[in-house]
């Protein structure tokens, strides 16, 4: 499962950009700083590389193994 705080999260997109299986997408949803959060539609696919949590830089991500 993959989880991401929406408050530590500031939209930069780098988990939509370079997940190299395509799991995350941009969202329409905002948080309550009206930011957009990405979302991971496509969880199925995660082969929990774990290479968005190491992009991430407000550490948002967490990936259940």
């Amino acid at each position: 499962m993959i989880s991401i705080d929406q408050e530590l999260c500031k939209g930069c997109n780098l988990c939509v950009e370079f997940c190299p299986v395509g799991v995350y997408e941009k969202s329409d949803k905002t948080n309550k700083k009206g930011i957009h959060i990405p979302e991971p539609l496509h969880e199925d696919k995660c082969t929990k590389c774990g290479l968005c949590t190491l992009l991430c830089p407000d550490q948002a991500i967490i990936i259940d193994l």
